[in-house]
């Protein structure tokens, strides 16, 4: 172990801990406002496509809060309807992340809402 007790993180960690907060800049409907399938992920949460294994973007793990407590909800959606929303997502990211403020470049979740982007497109 390093000294001060932590342990170093790979990067696989840095990728999935940017992959994460890519995900969660893209807004998702309220739970109320969402179908079934949407709500389950079988549809897109955007716009209501079915959407399978194979085609969905998994949009990371929400806490909802119900009236008498939280549920946890992994939404998914198309990929065209997330390509369309990342451009935005990044706009919001740069102007508050302090290092993108100095240069996007190395920023781990500029670098995971571009590749996120780029499997949407596909």
């Amino acid at each position: 172990m390093p000294l001060g007790g932590s342990v170093m993180s790979t990067d696989s960690d840095i990728a999935q801990t940017g992959m994460r907060e890519a995900c969660t800049l893209l807004p998702v409907p309220d739970h109320g406002d969402m179908t079934d399938a949407q709500f389950k992920g079988t549809a897109c949460v955007w716009c209501c496509t079915p959407i399978s294994t194979d085609t969905a973007v998994d949009l990371g793990q929400r806490r909802i809060r119900l009236s008498d407590g939280h549920i946890t909800v992994s939404p998914r959606a198309c990929g065209p309807c997330t390509a369309e929303r990342i451009p935005g997502a990044l706009a919001q990211h740069t102007a508050t992340c302090e290092q993108c403020v100095d240069s996007s470049f190395g920023c781990d979740t500029v670098t995971a809402l571009r590749h996120l982007e780029l499997e949407a497109s596909r």
